[in-house]
């Protein structure tokens, strides 16, 4: 768990940077109508730390196998309006859900890593593999639609 820490640790520092680089066009461009902007895919991770902090309690003290809860990702970037709100505030967001993420996770006793959670289609999952999933998300989303320059 100390690697997804780290990682964690340093998207909470250098993700701001980024962002601050870039201009508000960039940050504010949707590529294509149903994509979402820069800015709005900075705010989906914050709803993704959201429904993860809740997983990550929940999984630890619930009867097993506890089930995952989708969500509507497409709505809930649409009804916290990312694309139109200051970037400081979901950057500010950011930092704070996964600052908090990182407590979680560092006090996840070792015993409670095995404990399986049902991600969808009956498929189980470790409480491991969920925390290690929620960063590969996160990075993909980084390193895939953030962090390239657009050609627009």
């Amino acid at each position: 768990m100390q690697k997804v820490v780290e990682g964690i640790n340093h998207w909470i520092k250098t993700l701001p940077d980024a962002y601050n680089s870039m201009s508000e066009l960039e940050i504010s461009n949707r590529p294509l109508p149903n994509k979402w902007s820069k800015k709005e895919i900075l705010g989906h991770l914050c709803d993704s730390a959201i429904n993860n902090i809740e997983r990550f309690i929940k999984i630890q003290y619930e009867e097993q196998v506890y089930v995952i809860q989708s969500y509507n990702q497409d709505q809930w970037v649409k009804v916290q309006n990312y694309q139109d709100r200051p970037l400081g505030e979901i950057i500010n967001l950011f930092q704070t859900l996964n600052k908090q993420i990182v407590i979680i996770v560092k006090n996840v006793p070792s015993e409670s890593l095995s404990k399986l959670c049902d991600i969808g289609n009956n498929q189980h999952k470790t409480l491991e593999w969920l925390i290690q999933d929620y960063l590969s998300h996160m990075e993909h989303h980084i390193h895939n639609q953030i962090l390239i320059k657009n050609n627009d």
